[in-house]
């Protein structure tokens, strides 16, 4: 034990050593106003060390400094992981990664709260965001920033963060799954995957529920890539996440405003330029403002087919939260219910247990009272007492139900 407790304090002296070196070799970097190119940090190392540094010891640094300049530093393989879905960053020796093992603990660690924040500052930068004690949080994205394409970056500074910078990173990777792919992972079963290819054929406009992280954007890329070849979608995202397998897909990606507070292109924006682009079927990525009006309106033109994501606990939820966010728009709690009534047909709700993603529940929009409602018509268990609901709109299409 006292072995183990000896090497402990040596191995803590020794990347104790490592962070004074890095700093140092930064410092000089910034006085020196040298680009942090190899030959640069080389140089800097040496004349930090007097001279007396080995290749090994130049090799570390260049490794350290790397992870201080570029991508995602220490984070990096973590996002190279084809598994990880989330990496977040909760303190400096606390680095945990969520995906298909559910969320876990890893070994990376940072130096200390002071590395944690400069990676935070730095991200934030590269995303076109400021990061300071003036504007303590912040969201932006990341792109080209190596093979996991897209990432999405959430970061919050102290004291609003009590417990220290806390950075949240989530991978947008391409859809890999289709719906069979979805089949055999159980993400559906085969009554479900019946129902889903029945909806898609039918062009029965339809909504995925659920909580972040729960699968309805994997789930919504299959179903497009399902959609007849002839067909054109046109897709409006926050970011290009949703790439089916298809070939006739239009992507337009929103785009927040400079650190200037200009240039801002909204989901809403582009949802009226995407009716101009003639789309056989219109996708909104996820609905979680004022664009829903647009997104109804859409769907009320003849634009049959169409799909949007949504945040909420579950499809008979559905209702009272495109309510809230349509009261953004201007849109009153009857005018919305009405054009929900015609817009959309199909509710899918999405859950994630276990470390697993299911469709757990297929609802049917149907007039009710003076509002509408979201009854089941399929569980896992089976099809409900209200599976005509459906099968009624399966026949007016011509899509024979799969029951």
């Amino acid at each position: 034990m006292r072995t183990a407790t000896v090497h402990s304090g040596r191995n803590e002296e020794v990347q104790s050593e490592d962070a004074r070196l890095v700093e140092r070799v930064r410092q000089r970097l910034a006085n020196a106003g040298s680009a942090p190119d190899p030959q640069s940090v080389a140089e800097a190392v040496r004349a930090e060390t007097s001279g007396v540094a080995g290749h090994l010891d130049v090799l570390d640094a260049l490794r350290l400094l790397r992870h201080e300049f570029v991508g995602a530093g220490p984070l990096e393989p973590l996002l190279d992981d084809p598994t990880v879905t989330d990496v977040l960053v909760t303190a400096p020796d606390q680095v945990w990664v969520d995906g298909s093992g559910g969320l876990r603990r890893t070994d990376v660690t940072f130096a200390d709260e002071e590395a944690v924040r400069r990676l935070a500052q730095r991200l934030a930068l590269a995303a076109g965001r400021r990061l300071d004690d003036a504007q303590p949080f912040v969201d932006g994205w990341l792109s080209g920033a190596g093979p996991h394409g897209r990432v999405r970056m959430h970061a919050v500074l102290p004291p609003v963060a009590a417990g220290g910078t806390c950075l949240s990173l989530r991978v947008l990777r391409p859809a890999a799954h289709d719906l069979r792919a979805l089949r055999r992972l159980g993400t559906v079963d085969e009554s479900g995957f019946a129902l889903l290819e029945a909806v898609v054929t039918a062009r029965l406009a339809f909504l995925i529920s659920g909580a972040t992280g729960s699968g309805k954007t994997t789930m919504l890329a299959a179903l497009l890539g399902a959609v007849p070849p002839k067909e054109r979608i046109v897709s409006v995202e926050d970011a290009a996440e949703i790439q089916p397998s298809h070939p006739q897909v239009v992507q337009l990606v929103a785009r927040p405003a400079n650190v200037e507070g200009a240039g801002e292109v909204t989901l809403r924006d582009l949802v009226r330029e995407a009716l101009r682009m003639r789309p056989d079927r219109l996708v909104v990525g996820e609905v979680r403002g004022r664009e829903v009006c647009e997104l109804l309106n859409a769907l009320n033109t003849g634009h049959d087919g169409g799909a949007g994501t949504l945040h909420a606990n579950s499809p008979s939820e559905v209702p009272a939260r495109l309510e809230a966010l349509a009261a953004l728009g201007g849109l009153s709690r009857s005018a919305l219910h009405s054009q929900l009534a015609a817009a959309v047909q199909v509710v899918l709700h999405m859950e994630r247990a276990d470390g697993r993603r299911r469709l757990t529940e297929i609802g049917v929009v149907r007039r009710s009272g003076d509002g509408v409602e979201v009854r089941p018509v399929w569980t896992p268990s089976g099809v409900t007492d209200d599976h005509e609901l459906l099968a009624s709109l399966l026949r007016d299409r011509g899509v024979e139900p799969p029951w």
